[in-house]
């Protein structure tokens, strides 16, 4: 039987972050797609760009928690 490496809460942190910043690219990308085709729905725009706020709010807080605060 083979045993599959168990990742530790660190790597899961880093797996997620990486995700993130990837759907926050991926919206930015669908943004300025529709900003370059002229069809820029402003609900859908307003929608995408509340996505991305949220994805950055989730990306910060995984860094601060994948780094934690050092008191010099």
């Amino acid at each position: 039987m083979t045993e599959f490496p168990q990742m530790d809460h660190c790597e899961i942190l880093r797996v997620k972050l990486a995700t993130k910043r990837q759907e926050h690219r991926d919206l930015d990308e669908a943004v300025s797609a529709l900003h370059e085709k002229g069809r820029a729905d402003a609900l859908m725009l307003q929608r995408f760009k509340r996505q991305k706020l949220a994805l950055k709010d989730e990306i910060r807080r995984l860094e601060d928690e994948i780094t934690p605060d050092i008191i010099a």
